[in-house]
């Protein structure tokens, strides 16, 4: 059976879904919603550096969600400043009968702790209009609590667990996020967005309850902690220039307490140069520790043919929920998690 898809956004992660989307032996490609004027009225292929494909980007929404025959939007639109503005895209489409996998907004990795009411407004437009949700990624997604409920499942005890990405982003082109949203290049943590009291938790608590609820276990609480190293030098990243004194390199965990303990935590530890801050963990990608009985550690390192491992990431990003789709429009009406899918992988062998 081919399943019919709109893609939504092409942006940093959207970009890598038109060309996969085509290419998928179970997927067609229907649609195609831009932000930019730039984009609109042109081949979706050509906008995503691949050949044609037929589909031409449009602005208009409303044809998209009630006019086309879609079986699944893949929702790939900028979150950072509008998650009230994604919930209600995202409810609409749902409504609409049309179900949704999302990158976007990180926090409905595990809807259930995203936030008063969201859930509960998500599930509603579920049953409306008999769609499904899913969300995923690489982290929050199966970087994380993919790679760790999978690896619970070759223990006999668990005593504490531990998600981490390591990873250079100084390849990552993209100047919104690094420096407004991360605060790279600002002189301190209070002009980053992302360091500010709450926001870790917001983005990676929902990993730790995924994880929490998969050992059926109850959490005390959810605490943050972070600390930064400033360049000792200006220089320049692919999303611009870090002078010296600025925020050039970051660690942050989010630790989810039982009793006064961090049993559950996602850390983060994000470089713009692999010599500094020597100190904190060392590698290139995503690592789980499970101490218990066995203690597992499972190492997961990103390339790609065609470009570095910020490209592989933002690929393996959107491919994480490109090859759900099958099983997302499959499900009864509702809000899915990792939990609730089977395991599922690429559908296809290329030619060597």
């Amino acid at each position: 059976m081919t399943y019919r898809v709109i893609q939504w956004a092409t942006g940093t992660v959207g970009v890598h879904a038109v060309p996969a989307i085509a290419a998928h032996p179970d997927l067609e490609l229907v649609g195609l919603w831009v932000h930019s004027d730039r984009k609109a009225g042109r081949d979706a292929g050509e906008i995503c550096g691949s050949d044609p494909v037929g589909v031409i980007a449009t602005q208009d929404a409303d044809t998209l969600l009630y006019d086309t025959d879609a079986d699944c939007i893949c929702y790939m639109a900028n979150s950072d400043l509008r998650p009230e503005g994604v919930i209600d895209d995202l409810c609409r489409m749902l409504e609409a009968g049309k179900n949704v996998v999302n990158t976007s907004y990180v926090p409905l990795l595990y809807p259930q702790a995203a936030g008063p009411g969201v859930y509960e407004r998500l599930q509603a437009a579920c049953i409306e209009g008999g769609s499904s949700i899913y969300t995923s990624g690489i982290d929050p997604g199966y970087g994380n609590a993919g790679i760790t409920v999978g690896a619970l499942a070759l223990c006999k005890e668990v005593r504490t667990v531990r998600m981490m990405e390591i990873v250079n982003y100084a390849t990552w082109d993209n100047p919104f996020t690094m420096f407004e949203i991360m605060g790279f290049g600002k002189p301190d943590p209070s002009a980053s967005l992302l360091l500010a009291p709450g926001s870790t938790t917001l983005a990676w608590g929902p990993v730790i309850e995924m994880v929490a609820a998969a050992l059926d276990v109850e959490l005390d609480g959810i605490t943050e902690r972070h600390e930064v190293i400033h360049a000792d030098e200006e220089f320049d990243i692919a999303s611009g220039t870090i002078e010296k004194g600025t925020i050039s390199g970051m660690r942050f965990e989010i630790r989810g307490m039982i009793g006064d303990e961090p049993r559950i935590v996602v850390e983060h530890v994000t470089r713009l140069r692999d010599q500094d801050a020597p100190s904190w963990p060392q590698g290139s990608g995503y690592r789980i520790h499970i101490d218990g009985e066995p203690c597992v550690r499972i190492d997961l390192e990103l390339s790609s043919h065609v470009g570095d491992h910020n490209h592989a990431g933002c690929l393996a990003t959107a491919m994480h929920v490109i090859n759900a789709i099958p099983h997302v429009v499959e499900a009864d009406p509702g809000v899915l998690t990792f939990l609730d899918l089977p395991v599922y992988s690429a559908r296809h062998l290329m030619p060597r």
